[in-house]
């Protein structure tokens, strides 16, 4: 999975929290990420785009780190 923005990702199902850690090692909580976006988001050939294009702009975050 390389890419120039994600370094990782978790998700965690029960809680439908999506957890990206940034390669500038910031890490984003998305909620209620449904299942299908996250395997979606695990499938895309750009997590950046995706990330941008889709998570961004529907889904609440916070910044945990």
């Amino acid at each position: 999975m390389p890419s120039s923005v994600v370094n990782h990702y978790l998700y965690f199902p029960k809680t439908e929290i999506l957890r990206i850690i940034y390669q500038s090692g910031a890490i984003y909580d998305y909620y209620k990420v449904p299942v299908e976006i996250s395997e979606k988001f695990k499938a895309a050939r750009s997590k950046g785009q995706f990330l941008n294009y889709v998570i961004k702009p529907k889904f609440r975050f916070r910044k945990v780190k």
